[in-house]
């Protein structure tokens, strides 16, 4: 683990939370030492791609009799989706399956990503 696969990492990560629909589209310090930290856990950027993609699917088609719901305001939000998937990684499909639900997501985040922790 090098310092600049560290940095593109955490910028790859925020970047995708940023890119996210239902977030502020700001990124804080705390996202920050939060991305650095799932860098330092190997979590691959797959997986918190994946899990911005479950959590606004859940989001979206929720129950609309509901308020809508608040704006995101911290990759912190999405912490738990991405344990749920390092503890139980979605079926093989559904990944396309949500992005194909999902169609007018920002490119970078409904676009493939091969950048794995080396």
């Amino acid at each position: 683990m090098t310092l600049s696969n560290q940095l593109h990492y955490v910028q790859r990560v925020l970047e995708l939370y940023r890119d996210t629909p239902g977030t502020s589209g700001r990124v804080r310090p705390a996202d920050r030492r939060l991305a650095k930290t799932f860098y330092q856990r190997e979590v691959p950027v797959s997986t918190v791609r994946a899990a911005l993609l479950l959590a606004v699917s859940r989001r979206t088609f929720r129950t609309l009799e509901t308020d809508p719901p608040q704006t995101i305001r911290s990759l912190h939000y999405f912490q738990h989706v991405i344990q749920e998937l390092l503890d139980q990684p979605l079926p093989d499909g559904y990944l396309d399956y949500l992005c194909w639900k999902l169609a007018p997501l920002p490119p970078s985040l409904s676009a493939p990503d091969d950048h794995q922790i080396p």
